[in-house]
């Protein structure tokens, strides 16, 4: 896995990301909200009275990601615990990073909270009955924000560090965490990549027939750039610091 740690490299490698995003997020909005598929006990499994159809539908998909190697990239951090180990051999190859364990730096439980609160600001409220269909491209939309602020968590924090290791290491050896995070934070870079996404989602709806597709706001995509995707990314980077080898 041959990754440059030239920041212009690894940014046009998340400007690729967020552009899933985007698709992943309108994809999911042609459905309704249908909140019975978040719901304990009406999945229709039988047996499964505490997880909803949402909760299954991430488990089966993990558990044959899992399977298939998935897992063994950096940026693919599960949301399920127990998983199976793989069962094709994965050649990852060096990454570069200087963590010995990839989750170490693994925010799922956040992003999953996030994602299903913005699961009724993205979609038309009600229930079309479709719940299997909703449930997968959540599923899609989901890992799409998980890879995004994963692969910015690790990349961009080495390559931040190997820009000034100096600096970092005594910032990481005084335990200046908030030096560290105000260091990372670049608001006209942030501002930049919230002009961008707002754009792209109205450029990929330029041309929609709105009798058939549901159009999103972007707003709405753009909020949850600024409130979810962009602060985890930076706390993600932190952690990445306090578990980096000296």
């Amino acid at each position: 896995m041959a990754i440059s740690f030239e920041l212009d490299s690894i940014a046009t490698t998340l400007e690729g990301l967020e552009e899933t995003i985007i698709n992943k997020c309108i994809d999911r909005a042609q459905f309704k909200a249908n909140d019975p598929a978040y719901q304990a006990g009406t999945s229709g499994f039988s047996g499964e009275s505490e997880k909803s159809l949402f909760d299954l539908r991430l488990r089966y998909q993990e558990e044959m990601d899992a399977q298939f190697g998935r897992f063994c990239v950096p940026e693919e951090r599960p949301f399920t615990e127990g998983l199976p180990a793989a069962r094709r051999r994965v050649s990852v190859g060096e990454t570069g990073l200087a963590v010995t364990d990839y989750n170490c730096v693994r925010l799922t439980p956040r992003i999953l909270d996030a994602y299903l609160k913005l699961v009724p600001c993205l979609c038309p409220a009600g229930d079309d009955g479709q719940y299997g269909s909703g449930v997968e491209h959540d599923i899609y939309a989901l890992q799409a924000v998980s890879r995004r602020i994963h692969f910015g968590a690790f990349f961009v924090a080495e390559s931040k560090y190997r820009s000034e290791p100096a600096v970092y290491q005594d910032m990481i050896g005084s335990g200046d965490w908030d030096g560290i995070m105000q260091r990372l934070t670049r608001r006209e870079i942030e501002e930049r990549i919230l002009d961008r996404v707002s754009e792209k989602v109205e450029a990929v709806q330029a041309g929609i027939n709105r009798l058939v597709r549901v159009y999103v706001p972007a707003e709405t995509i753009l909020t949850f750039y600024r409130d979810t995707i962009i602060p985890l990314t930076k706390q993600g980077q932190l952690m990445y610091f306090r578990n980096r080898r000296r």
